[in-house]
């Protein structure tokens, strides 16, 4: 199954926000990162990210439903480009639609050169990752007792 990405507008944050509250909120129950995880952030965040010049953020469209987002970052100087974050709601999961995403992504922004980070104990990340072609970089940093993040590059 496919996805399409959508490029949001301005008009479309509070709805990012809302999806992306909902959509972490389970992680932040899990694992009380109360300062880093997207489900604790204030919409101000999202306005912020999204007037960096090198940030687009994107609907992830199926068959006409959003089923989720995701932030691409690309500063066009050479260095890494970005995913973070990506997320697909709750009841679309299990579907593909983040490899669609990514690879959505990459035929837009090209396929290699690419950076993200994800939580170390959520192992179904780490696959999703590592089966797109992404390899852990070897940092690890420990967020609290429940929560690690690893980094990972495509190249």
């Amino acid at each position: 199954m496919s996805v399409t990405l959508r490029k949001a507008e301005r008009a479309d944050l509070q709805k990012i926000w809302e999806m992306q509250v909902e959509a972490f909120k389970g992680l932040l129950e899990v694992y009380q990162d109360y300062d880093m995880s997207p489900a604790a952030e204030s919409i101000d965040k999202i306005v912020a990210r999204f007037e960096q010049p090198w940030t687009t953020y994107f609907f992830i469209e199926a068959e006409g439903t959003e089923v989720g987002v995701v932030r691409a970052i690309d500063k066009k100087d050479g260095s890494r480009k970005r995913i973070s974050p990506i997320w697909i709601m709750k009841e679309f999961r299990g579907k593909g639609y983040a490899q669609d995403a990514i690879r959505a992504l990459e035929a837009l922004y090209g396929a290699d050169n690419w950076c993200l980070d994800t939580i170390l104990q959520e192992k179904g990340n780490c696959h999703l990752y590592e089966k797109m072609g992404y390899h852990q970089t070897g940092r690890i940093d420990n967020i609290n007792e429940r929560m690690d993040i690893v980094y990972y590059e495509k190249d």
